[in-house]
């Protein structure tokens, strides 16, 4: 994998290829990677150029092959406009999972109380919205860790889906 440009080098599609040829051999050449899942070479290169955008089918071959799940989530929240509102899901240890979601999970009594008060009379005022949008942030972090979680149980295949 010689004369890598910077952008090749920070491409997800290229790192998590890079990452899976450690286990995998094969994956180590796009010309191999083509004849496992028939993505051309060359759309690949452009793929982890980051200059051509993979089609729904070919992230889902490559997160299968790559054992890369968050490629799923890097797609619908970077390529695909439907998604660019969904949690962010990275991979991370199991352990940073469980701290992250045991802080969140702290934040949700005062945030269900939060909320309570702030809808009990069906209006929102101007004062409550600043409130209210805090409230949203936290059940985004909710969002986050579970999506990570899931990640994490797809890649360490811990449940058969």
């Amino acid at each position: 994998m010689a004369n890598i440009t910077m952008e090749t080098s920070s491409n997800i599609f290229y790192q998590t290829r890079c990452a899976a040829a450690k286990y995998n051999e094969h994956l180590s050449s796009r010309e191999k990677v083509e004849e496992i899942i028939s993505i051309d070479r060359g759309k690949l290169y452009r793929i982890e150029r980051g200059v051509a955008i993979p089609y729904p089918e070919e992230i889902h071959m490559m997160a299968d092959l790559y054992n890369a799940p968050q490629l799923r989530n890097y797609y619908c929240r970077h390529c695909c406009i439907l998604g660019k509102d969904m949690p962010e899901a990275d991979i991370e240890d199991i352990d940073r999972i469980t701290v992250r979601a045991l802080v969140i999970l702290r934040k949700v009594s005062d945030t269900k109380d939060a909320l309570l008060d702030i809808t009990a009379d069906g209006i929102i005022d101007d004062d409550e919205k600043p409130v209210l949008y805090e409230i949203v942030k936290v059940l985004d972090e909710i969002n986050e860790v579970t999506a990570s979680l899931k990640n994490w149980i797809k890649r360490n295949k811990i449940l058969d889906e």
